[in-house]
């Protein structure tokens, strides 16, 4: 297990240097040139030549890359072109607010998922499964721009209960959670249901029922553990797309998130910003990765069997 651990871990360095090259390139061939928006339309070509080699956008694309590589090794991740703050500072404070969402979402994703997608299954072809799945093909089609904006102005401006953006307290978390959380709970209970209907033909579930363990326990022990897998890996797809930024809820709730950093610091040409940002999430999802085949190990014994060759 500790030799597969680390292996993931060492296969984190060339998927890095990789996402790195990858933003490079991508911003050095994108339209302007983020000198002429640091320096002003009042600068001089001096002024333009010593403000690039300052910036550290002198050279060529290899040359800059593997400069920033050797500052990325000794953990600096840059300055910012426009805040003039350093980037991994400005990227943990950014941090906090998208793990908050992003654990929230889940939760109310799995909450509405699990219970809508095993009743889908255990009530195949009923009322109940029927509405299940047009509740999880409601949710998967509303955009979230549009459902956040219902959200607003129903439980915000009409209620008041919930403020309409920012992040000041709970309460500001609640309905960007609801947001972001609905579609992926569609996914999820799609996935849930799938995975149910499998598990529930085998025949040790007949067995189960045949030695006089009652239908809830046949379900919750033996149903539901068995069909986890295909559950947890869309659990941790769904989790690090969200720790990525909810670009379009952050941008309606005014959410200062990871997301919303690396929207601005694109349309800023902030090549910085933008790098450091990518590169730490980067980390941060391969990392959930490794977690959630570490959580297929628990599930399953015959898949810790193999991490352990």
């Amino acid at each position: 297990m500790y030799r597969y651990i680390l292996k993931r871990l060492l296969m984190l360095i060339p998927v890095l240097l990789g996402v790195a090259f990858l933003i490079f390139a991508i911003m050095d061939v994108a339209a302007g040139d983020p000198v002429y928006s640091v320096a002003g339309a009042d600068a001089t070509p001096e002024q333009i030549e010593v403000l690039r080699e300052k910036m550290g956008l002198n050279g060529s694309l290899i040359e800059r890359y593997i400069r920033y590589i050797g500052n990325l090794l000794r953990g600096d991740l840059g300055t910012s072109y426009i805040s003039k703050l350093d980037v991994m500072k400005v990227y943990l404070q950014r941090l906090p607010n998208t793990l908050k969402l992003a654990t929230l979402t889940m939760i109310v994703a799995v909450g509405m998922a699990i219970p809508l997608g095993i009743t889908a299954a255990v009530h195949q072809n009923s009322i109940r499964d029927t509405t299940s799945m047009v509740l999880a093909l409601i949710g998967l089609s509303m955009p979230n721009f549009w459902l956040g904006l219902l959200l607003i102005l129903f439980f915000s401006l009409r209620l008041g209960w919930f403020p309409t953006g920012g992040s000041e307290g709970f309460r500001s978390i609640v309905l960007p959670a609801i947001t972001v959380g609905t579609s992926l709970a569609a996914l999820l209970t799609r996935t849930t249901r799938s995975s149910m209907l499998d598990v529930l033909r085998q025949d040790y579930l007949r067995t189960a029922r045949a030695k006089g363990v009652s239908e809830r326990n046949v379900i919750q022990k033996h149903a539901l553990r068995n069909a986890l897998i295909p559950i947890i890996t869309i659990f941790g797809v769904q989790f690090s797309n969200v720790l990525g930024g909810s670009v379009l809820a952050e941008t309606v709730f005014a959410w200062p998130g990871v997301g919303r950093l690396v929207v601005d610091a694109i349309d800023q040409r902030d090549i910085p910003t933008v790098t450091g940002a990518l590169v730490m999430t980067t980390m941060l999802v391969t990392i959930v990765n490794l977690l959630v085949d570490l959580v297929y190990a628990f599930v399953d014994p015959r898949i810790k069997a193999q991490y352990t060759k």
